[in-house]
């Protein structure tokens, strides 16, 4: 299973806009992808409750994780979306 840990980029962490992102970025990967914090089980990364429901705050520490085939790109690219606080999944990554 590949997995990335990534410190939350977004001062409000993975609310409302935040969090609205990162599940259309971890839809449009075509993996299925998981995330979870140090002390929660992993959630559907796809899943907008889900998502908001571990109440991730600015700078906590995630795990996004997938074992699919070809995770490693999608892992890396939703990684940096994180750990940046991107408006939105650059293309070029």
């Amino acid at each position: 299973m590949a997995e990335r840990r990534v410190n939350v980029g977004w001062a409000e962490g993975l609310h409302a806009r935040p969090a609205s992102i990162f599940v259309r970025a971890a839809t449009a990967s075509g993996v299925p992808v998981t995330i979870a914090k140090a002390d929660s089980s992993p959630v559907n990364a796809a899943s907008m409750l889900a998502v908001l429901g571990l109440g991730a705050q600015g700078g906590e520490e995630i795990v996004l994780a997938s074992d699919a085939d070809d995770a490693e790109a999608a892992l890396d690219r939703l990684a940096k979306l994180v750990a940046e606080g991107l408006e939105e999944l650059p293309e070029t990554v």
